[in-house]
């Protein structure tokens, strides 16, 4: 993947195929102390102790439809090579959290990348799921919460393309705000 808005997105996926009904998304950017880090955070059905440790190898997946999972591999790759650290914690029954730090100026860091549009894609192709999005600044905070948005524009299942529209431009303008490196 050469974007991390891309790497996140195919975190997510791991989130949703655990069956979580919330997913925290959170990005930090710091150029005063140099770092970004990423944490995902989803109550899904958790992981036992056993995939837990086979997780980062990309020869093990636990899906049927391919013999290797690459997602978390490439990931955790990437962020060892901006000489960071890269965590990931789960509990049966509990959920997974899949936390990175890395220098934010390295020359080997991807881009962020899309993650307006990607947050609107998670959000449109899982209309059930409560997603929290928080991206943090030295200039300041956005968040989202999808519940919030639903309740205030009185939505009860799908979004109309309209509002994604909406979403998309509204999630642009405060990432603008906020000077993201995006």
């Amino acid at each position: 993947m050469k974007e991390i808005s891309l790497h996140i997105m195919d975190l997510v996926q791991n989130s949703i195929r655990a069956k979580a009904s919330e997913i925290e998304i959170w990005v930090w950017e710091s150029i005063q102390e140099n770092l970004l880090k990423i944490e995902i955070r989803d109550n899904g059905c958790g992981m036992s102790k056993e995939i837990l440790q086979k997780v980062t190898d990309p020869f093990f997946t636990s899906r049927t439809t391919r013999k290797v999972g690459l997602g978390i591999p490439l990931f955790k790759q990437m962020v060892e090579t901006c000489n960071g650290r890269f965590r990931i914690a789960s509990d049966l029954g509990i959920g997974t959290q899949v936390i990175s730090v890395l220098e934010l100026n390295n020359i080997d860091r991807q881009p962020m990348g899309d993650i307006a549009g990607v947050m609107v894609l998670l959000i449109s192709a899982n209309p059930a799921i409560r997603f929290f999005y928080t991206h943090k600044t030295d200039s300041g905070q956005y968040r989202l919460d999808t519940k919030e948005i639903k309740e205030a524009l009185g939505i009860n299942g799908s979004y109309d393309p309209g509002i994604l529209k909406y979403l998309k431009e509204m999630i642009y303008e405060n990432l603008k705000e906020i000077e993201t490196s995006s």
